[in-house]
């Protein structure tokens, strides 16, 4: 079966995170079916810019209205290899969590938890108070992967574009549709690295002393 891939853009800051898991999934040939919430939309007019959602539509294989709630996606017998929400706001988790399907993307989320298909949600808020993180413990019993979208700065990022597509990149591979996109993957220290690191072990002072070692 051809991978098919529901994606959901809620009212949380990081639009342009769902915009390229879109851009990713439709550049290797995965059918993508597009669903965004109404703070969403606007979400996507003040990060992206104006007309942000026309060209999403554009790139996406289908758009569903977010109050469809018979749309194709909102039956667990149209078979998909699982939903990324990004990002997910909490509002859309704390729905998710308590099984409120009262909008599409809500419903296409459920439909992944109760057929066991994987639903990665890059939950975006921050400082995060206890109803949050009892959400994000519900929706994690239940089967949902939290995944907040956190750079990694290992990688050492040198724009916001290559920030972002690093973290698009993590939401689809938590997937497991067999996809390489990144070419760059971790590969452990580099052994000169771990040399200095053997030799200083033992070393005291200042951070910025040993930095300079």
């Amino acid at each position: 079966m051809k991978h098919r891939v529901v994606v959901g853009i809620s009212g949380a800051s990081g639009a342009v995170i769902g915009v390229k898991v879109l851009e990713l999934l439709a550049a290797n040939g995965v059918e993508t079916h597009l669903v965004v919430s109404r703070a969403g939309r606007l979400t996507l007019e003040q990060e992206v810019g104006p007309g942000a959602f026309t060209v999403l539509r554009e790139r996406a294989s289908v758009v569903h209205p977010i109050g469809d709630i018979g749309a194709s996606i909102a039956s667990g017998s149209f078979r998909t290899s699982g939903m990324i929400v990004a990002p997910c706001s909490m509002r859309t988790l704390g729905a998710i969590a308590a099984s409120l399907a009262d909008n599409l993307l809500i419903r296409a989320a459920d439909v992944q938890l109760k057929e066991r298909r994987r639903l990665v949600l890059l939950a975006r808020e921050t400082p995060l108070h206890l109803g949050h993180l009892r959400a994000m413990v519900a929706a994690t019993e239940m089967g949902a992967i939290i995944a907040p979208p956190v750079p990694a700065f290992y990688r050492r990022p040198q724009t916001a574009e290559e920030i972002v597509a690093a973290i698009a990149v993590r939401a689809i591979d938590l997937l497991d549709l067999g996809l390489d996109l990144d070419a760059d993957r971790w590969a452990g220290l580099a052994p000169a690295l771990l040399g200095r690191t053997a030799e200083h072990a033992g070393d005291e002072g200042p951070l910025e002393q040993q930095i300079g070692q």
